[in-house]
């Protein structure tokens, strides 16, 4: 049943959520819908979406709801109807998960699991002063400080690194700030109906990842707990 699982993904911003969804989504067969991608797309694409939703994500802010509803659930709709996914960066507000709780019930395909990956706000610190995205792929990276001034390039395809805006100092602790005062209290949401659960992520990717595959219950094939 792996592959049907419906998982929403959430963790603070330097969590490592991007990274954990890859290879989720590579080990599980799933669909992979990241809200910031798909901003970032509309943005590479010009479109109006993309303008209006840089404005807020360069401040470290949130997209208003409007904006990022539409935008996710017409990626969901898209899917086929025993497709599998995993919801990165969406929901991030009380009122998207009722809408996309409101939007699953009617395809008849309610969300299995919420999994939260906790880091210490220190340790995020630590990671978005240092993270670089690929231009190419968008796959994240971590430098030390003395690769700053020349980053290497994308270790999965070669393409350029670079720093965005929101990964900047005077953004970082607007960002983590902004997801404990509006996104945390969504977990609630969840908490609330059993579907949430709780891994650390801090350690090595394959650790946190080995803890995501076990606390799902997908230790053995076709399982979902």
């Amino acid at each position: 049943m792996s592959g049907s699982l419906r998982l929403a993904l959430f963790g603070p911003p330097g969590a490592g959520k991007g990274t954990q969804a890859q290879l989720l989504k590579d080990k599980l067969n799933l669909a992979h819908i990241s809200s910031g991608d798909l901003f970032r797309h509309h943005l590479g694409e010009g479109t109006e979406l993309g303008t209006r939703a840089s404005e807020f994500m360069n401040k470290g802010l949130l997209v208003p709801d409007g904006l990022v509803i539409g935008m996710v659930l017409g990626e969901v709709a898209g899917l086929g109807q025993d497709s599998g996914f995993i919801l990165d960066g969406f929901p991030r507000t009380r009122e998207q998960a009722e809408a996309l709780d409101t939007a699953l019930k009617v395809r008849s395909q309610p969300l299995d699991l919420a999994l939260l990956v906790s880091v210490p706000e220190a340790e995020l610190v630590r990671r978005l002063g240092g993270r670089f995205i690929c231009r190419e792929c968008q796959a994240p990276h971590n430098l030390e400080e003395s690769q700053f001034t020349s980053p290497p390039r994308c270790e999965r395809c070669s393409g350029e690194l670079y720093q965005r805006d929101d990964d900047r100092p005077d953004a970082i602790q607007v960002r983590i700030g902004v997801y404990q005062k509006q996104t945390a209290p969504v977990l609630d949401f969840y908490r609330e109906r059993g579907l949430l659960k709780e891994i650390s992520g801090v350690g090595a990717v394959e650790e946190i990842n080995a803890r995501a595959i076990t606390v799902l219950g997908l230790d053995s094939p076709g399982q979902v707990g």
